[in-house]
């Protein structure tokens, strides 16, 4: 676990280097981290909504 998080924040410095870009990139490893983070627990929450949604329950 602790490997791929440190992969993971060490990809936006590799990924500057091998394209030669400038160090004013907007993203840090953390912040990915916390964008991908955030983003799959809105897609969790949409589906228990969905699921929610359609259950016809013990009453039907």
């Amino acid at each position: 676990g602790s490997l791929y998080l440190g992969l993971i924040a060490l990809v936006p410095t590799v990924a500057l280097v091998g394209f030669g870009a400038s160090q004013n990139f907007p993203f840090g490893g953390t912040s990915i981290l916390i964008i991908v983070g955030v983003g799959l627990e809105t897609v969790k929450q949409i589906e228990s909504q969905l699921q929610q949604r359609n259950y016809e329950g013990f009453l039907r």
